[in-house]
C-alpha cells in the first residue's frame, strides 16, 4: 500500500543533502592528486613501482607514503555520504513502505564500506574487500529498490525511471567490466588496464549518489 508522497525540503536537510555531492568531489579529487604523487607501495613484500591510473587500483594509494592521505578520504567520503543520504531522506518522503526500508538500508551500507576500505587496506582483504562490495558493487541491486521507491515519490519519478533504466544496466556492466579486466598478476607487474576501468566504475556508482543528493537539495521547500 503506497503512502502519500510529500518530497520537502528545509535549509538543513538541503544541506545535508548536498553531502552525497561532496563524498564524490572529496573522493575522486583525493585518488587524482595523490596518483601525481604516490611513488608505488609494497604489499606481500612486492614493490609495485611507478604508480599508474591506467594499470593500478585507488586502493594502492591507500598503502605506502599516500596512505594517510586516501585512507582519511575514504573515510571522510563516507562520512558525507551518510550525511547526504540522512538529508535525502529527510526530503524525500512518501513511495511504498517495502522499498523505501530496502533502498534506505542498502543505501546506509555504502558509507559502511567506504569506511571499512579507509580503515583496511589491502593488507586486510578480507575487510577492504567486504567494504568494496557494500560501497561499489551493493549498489547494482539497491539501485532497483530505490528507483522502485522514486517511482512511487511526486516530484521524484522521473528519477527512479532513470535509476532503474539507466544506472541499474550501467553498475552492472561497470562490475563486469572491471572483473574482465582484473589480473592480480598483470597488475603486480604494472600491466593491463585495471586501473581505468575501476575508475571508470567507481565514478559512475558515484555520480548516481550524487544526482540523488542533487535532486534531494533542489526539492522544494516546505
Amino acid at each position: 500500500m503506497s503512502t502519500p508522497a510529500s518530497p520537502a525540503r528545509t535549509a538543513r536537510t538541503g544541506l545535508l543533502a548536498l553531502g552525497a555531492v561532496a563524498a564524490p568531489v572529496l573522493f575522486t579529487l583525493a585518488w587524482a592528486v595523490l596518483s601525481l604523487v604516490s611513488d608505488g607501495y609494497t604489499i606481500g613484500g612486492d614493490h609495485i613501482s611507478p604508480y599508474s591510473n591506467l594499470t593500478q587500483p585507488i586502493s594502492g594509494l591507500g598503502l605506502g607514503t599516500t596512505a594517510p592521505y586516501m585512507n582519511t578520504a575514504f573515510v571522510l567520503s563516507g562520512v558525507l555520504l551518510a550525511a547526504g543520504l540522512v538529508g535525502f531522506f529527510r526530503i524525500v518522503r512518501g513511495g511504498r513502505a517495502v522499498w523505501r526500508r530496502i533502498s534506505l538500508v542498502g543505501l546506509g551500507l555504502a558509507p559502511v564500506g567506504l569506511v571499512l576500505i579507509g580503515l583496511f587496506d589491502l593488507e586486510s582483504p578480507g575487510l577492504h574487500f567486504l567494504g568494496v562490495v557494500l560501497a561499489f558493487q551493493l549498489p547494482f541491486l539497491v539501485f532497483i529498490a530505490t528507483g522502485l521507491h522514486l517511482r512511487g515519490v511526486d516530484g521524484f519519478r522521473r528519477l527512479g525511471t532513470v535509476l532503474l533504466t539507466v544506472a541499474v544496466p550501467l553498475t552492472l556492466v561497470g562490475v563486469v567490466l572491471f572483473q574482465l579486466t582484473f589480473d592480480e598478476a598483470a597488475t603486480a607487474d604494472g600491466e593491463g588496464v585495471a586501473g581505468l576501468t575501476q575508475r571508470l566504475w567507481l565514478t559512475e556508482v558515484w555520480c548516481w549518489f550524487a544526482v540523488l543528493g542533487w535532486a534531494a537539495w533542489r526539492a522544494p521547500k516546505r
